[in-house]
């Protein structure tokens, strides 16, 4: 098993089918190991660009995976503290993944005891069944739906909030 250190996904309308992947692996034999993961993800039938050599990639497109999709989404927004464990991403994935389209996803592990991941869920149904499998999954969360950051940058675009900076 191979640990990710970094996971960006953020849901494009313009290819539903397809979704664009930033993934960070953490390699513990060099380059070597980095040939065996292209080939296994080559052979499980996925597209594979290693970005390993690309100082761009590293600095800068890492941070900006993603965008505003162009229709509407009832989304909503929430930060996890997810413990850093094995299976907690297949626990995470098994109790919201299979019942709400994930329309962002950000994973950034600082090797500690504990990851910090940032995502979005369409909603299309019952708030409370939501609330009901985040208290299942039992990782700490907070909701930035209402984020700055997020109205500004990446929300669909009839989520934004109307700001005013400067004098009222």
């Amino acid at each position: 098993m191979r640990n990710s250190c970094e996971f960006n996904y953020r849901y494009s309308d313009i290819n539903s089918e397809q979704a664009r992947i930033f993934v960070g692996v953490r390699l513990s034999y060099g380059v070597d190991e980095s040939a065996d993961i292209v080939a296994d993800l080559q052979q499980a039938d996925y597209e594979v660009t290693d970005l390993s050599h690309d100082e761009m990639a590293r600095l800068h497109v890492r941070y900006m995976v993603g965008g505003r999709p162009s229709k509407p989404l009832n989304e909503r927004l929430l930060s996890f503290v997810f413990p850093e464990s094995p299976g907690a991403l297949l626990k995470f994935l098994q109790t919201l993944g299979s019942y709400w389209n994930i329309t962002l996803f950000h994973y950034r592990s600082h090797c500690t005891d504990y990851g910090r991941v940032l995502a979005a869920f369409e909603l299309s149904g019952s708030e409370a069944l939501f609330e009901h499998h985040l208290a299942a999954l039992g990782y700490e969360y907070y909701d930035e739906t209402n984020n700055t950051s997020f109205q500004f940058f990446l929300a669909p675009h009839s989520q934004l909030l109307t700001a005013h900076i400067g004098n009222s």
